[in-house]
This record gives C-alpha cells, structure tokens and sequence, in this order.
C-alpha cells in the first residue's frame, strides 16, 4: 500500500469512516470469544494500530511539508499541536521528526502501513539507518533499508537498534571497520548534544523524571546515587515496624537523587535562577501555618500532607505574599524599572510559567513582560507584568511601527489572569486566548 497527496481526499473519508466505526463498537461479546480468538483479536488490533500510526504520520509530514498550520494559524506545525490536540511541544516535535524519517525512508514508510513492522520498530529502524555514513550512495541505502525491513519479522525494536554495525558489514563490508570508528566518535558527539533532562508531573502526586547523559558522565552520577543508595538502608529500630516496607533497590537510587540535592541545597551550592536562590513556594494561610498545617499546596496547584508541609516549614524561611491584598509590598508603581524579588515571587505564584498558550516553559526560565512599557509610562505592578520565555517576549514586545491589530497583544483580564490576543490575520475576530493551565476542567 502506498499513499501519497493524490490520496488525500480517500484518507479523509477514511479517517471519518473509522471515527464512525469506533463510535458504535461493543465490547461485550470479547468476553464471549474462545481465549486463542481473543489473543489473536489483540494482535490484530496492534497491528490495525500501528498502521494507522503509518497513515497518521504520512498525512503530519504533508500538513508540515506544506506549512498548512503556518498558513492557516500563522504558527508552525509543532505550536498547532501543542495548542489546538494538547500535545506537549517535546510530544509533537518527536512525531514531526517521526514523519520526517518516514517520508525519507520509504520503504520503511511503507512496510508500517502494510503493517509489516509495527511502530516501535519503525523507530528503532529510523535510528539505524540515520547512523550510516552518508556517502554510502542510493543503491547502498535502498539495500540497508530493505535489509532492516526483513528483521523486522524476526526482532523486536531493542534488537533492532543493535544491528548498526552488523547493517554496514553487510551493505558496504570495504568500509565497515573505518566507519565504526567514525560512528563511535559520531555517537559520542551526539549523546554530548542530545543530553536533557526533564520533569513532568503526572497529575497524581508523582513526578517523572527523563533524560539522557553521554554514558562516561551518567557514570558519574551513578557512581554517587549507589553508593548513597547503599548507605540509606533501614536502622534495626524502624525495622521493628513491620508496616513500613523494605524499599526496593528502584526506590533507594530514588532517594538517593533527593539526598545529593538536600546536601546541595544545605551547602548553598547552588547559583541562582530566575531571581532568587533556587526554592519551593508553599502556599497556606497564616493562621494555619501556626496551628495544624492544613490546606497548604506548591505554587503549582499540587497538594502537600500536613507531615510534607511541616517538613517544609521545619527549616525554611517564610515569605508572605499576600495576592489582591495590602500587605507585601507587590506595586513598585514608578519608582523602579526592575521587578523585585516580591514582585517576582507573586508573578511564579499567579502566572506559573509562560502565559502564551501552549507554551510549557517553567516561571524560573521565564523574563517578566511590562504588557505597556515602562518607557512609555507602563508601571512595574501585578496588573502590568506577566510572564513570558524568551521567545515569547520577543513575539509580544510592541511594535511602534505596526499597527496594533496586525500584532500579537497581551493584557490582564479583571480576574487577573493574563490573556494573549492574536493579530488579525490569526483570528479576524481577534478573540483572547488563555494559556490551558487557567482553563477550568472539564
């Protein structure tokens, strides 16, 4: 099966067919299917799923070739993602970039429609051909990809992401063992740009944390998350509580990571970041603060225990931020361009990272915005300052020579949260958008 822009009016009867289809499904009678019957409706399924994986992907790398988000929203294809299908950015560069590899790898493209290859392969397959050196010439290409593709029947993804030496030995055995080398110094140079590490809350009291180091330097970290792992063991006394749990290995390293940045926040170490010295805002009224430590949460929304919050308050400072209110001293007014630390606190705890929609950069990455300039008598104040990344600073900063409706705006609304207007060729009726952090649920 191969598909391409001639077809683009059959997928989108396709793709409605399909919607219908799965509105009038009962699953009542896979209870009544013989247990090799329902096994084998699971396989199909998955294979159903990964090809229409392919058709999706297919159909994005022609929306994103074409710049339809761009000619439609005026916003790239990675933006249109995150705002309109509530994707994160990180979420709809990764299936861009998986477009992308179909689109040049197309018989692998062809193999996930035809449901030869599932999705999880196909990306351990992309990963593999993209690591051959370049100049191997159309006919070497072609015969590595259709090499991998035929694995596919007999490995799994982590499988076939080891084959990259194997794959050149067998496509271009004259330059194997010189392109091995250049392709461990290739992938040392990669691991150096691709290293991250990122954060996400999961809504449920957890937070997960993903990344990537080149292997000498994670070794690094491991070597002190064992061996603090290894310290951090149960005395005799807690091991008379039999209703506390041994914890797991998994669980030890988990501490551990919090302990190496306890011992940092302790030493004062670390430098500072958006302001301030790097801390947790909690949120509590006064009154509970001094009696039970109820009803206390981070300046993010998420909940603290009372055990939590006494923890915090054990060796912390406090700082009152009074929001609305008269005390705090939260309105410099003209006095001063720059925002003060008070100031600053209360923009983390109103607007809580980049107020332009779909945007997911934290308050501590972002600048604080005069929404009306302080050059041209914008005051330093809560009801005049909101968040903004740097990109997004850049996109909202007035233009004197441009004419209002034909730039982005933004303003603070009479509840107080900070609305972004779109210019007219966006949205002729130039309606407010709000960040989906202030979006009630539901």
């Amino acid at each position: 099966m191969s598909i391409d822009v001639e077809l683009g009016t059959a997928v989108a009867d396709f793709a409605t067919a399909v919607a219908g289809l799965l509105d009038d499904l009962n699953y009542s009678d896979v209870a009544l299917l013989a247990d090799r019957k329902q096994l084998a409706l699971v396989a199909e399924l998955l294979q159903v799923q990964s090809r229409l994986s392919g058709v999706v992907h297919t159909v994005l790398g022609q929306v994103d070739r074409g710049e339809a988000a761009m000619t439609a929203h005026g916003v790239p294809t990675v933006s249109w993602l995150a705002s309109e299908l509530r994707y994160t950015r990180g979420q709809a560069s990764a299936m861009l970039h998986h477009a992308n590899d179909l689109h040049r790898f197309t018989q692998l493209g062809d193999a996930l429609r035809d449901g030869v290859a599932n999705d999880r392969q196909a990306q351990a397959v992309t990963q593999v051909l993209k690591k051959l050196p370049t100049d191997l010439g159309v006919e070497a290409e072609a015969k590595a990809q259709a090499t991998m593709v035929g694995h596919c029947e007999e490995f799994n993804s982590h499988e076939l992401a080891g084959l990259s030496r194997y794959l050149l030995e067998v496509v271009a055995p004259e330059v194997a063992e010189e392109a091995e080398a250049k392709r461990q110094e290739r992938e040392l140079r990669d691991a150096q740009q691709a290293r991250h590490l990122n954060f996400a809350d999961d809504g449920h009291g957890s937070t997960t944390i993903k990344g990537s180091l080149p292997t000498a330097d994670a070794a690094l970290i491991k070597a002190q998350i064992e061996a603090l792992a290894q310290q951090m063991h149960r005395t005799a006394l807690e091991l008379r509580d039999s209703g506390v749990a041994q914890p797991s290995w998994p669980q030890r390293r988990a501490d551990a990571l919090v302990e190496l940045a306890r011992r940092v926040a302790i030493q004062q170490a670390a430098p500072k970041h958006g302001g301030d010295r790097p801390h947790v805002v909690v949120l509590i009224d006064y009154d509970d603060l001094l009696s039970d430590c109820h009803s206390a949460g981070l300046a993010d929304g998420t909940q603290l225990t009372a055990g939590q919050l006494r923890q915090f308050a054990c060796d912390a400072g406090v700082l009152p931020i009074i929001l609305g209110g008269p005390s705090g001293v939260l309105d410099v007014g003209r006095e001063q361009r720059l925002v003060t630390p008070d100031i600053r606190h209360a923009l983390h705890v109103r607007d809580k990272g980049c107020v332009f929609p779909g945007c997911d950069r934290p308050a501590a990455d972002c600048d604080a915005h005069h929404i009306q300039p302080w050059a041209q008598g914008g005051e330093t104040s809560l009801s005049n300052l909101c968040l903004l990344c740097k990109h997004h600073h850049n996109l909202l900063e007035p233009d004197t020579k441009r004419a209002p409706e034909l730039q982005w705006q933004i303003r603070i609304s009479t509840d107080g949260i900070a609305e972004v207007i779109p210019p007219r060729f966006v949205d002729r009726h130039r309606r407010p958008r709000r960040h989906q952090r202030f979006r009630p649920p539901g």
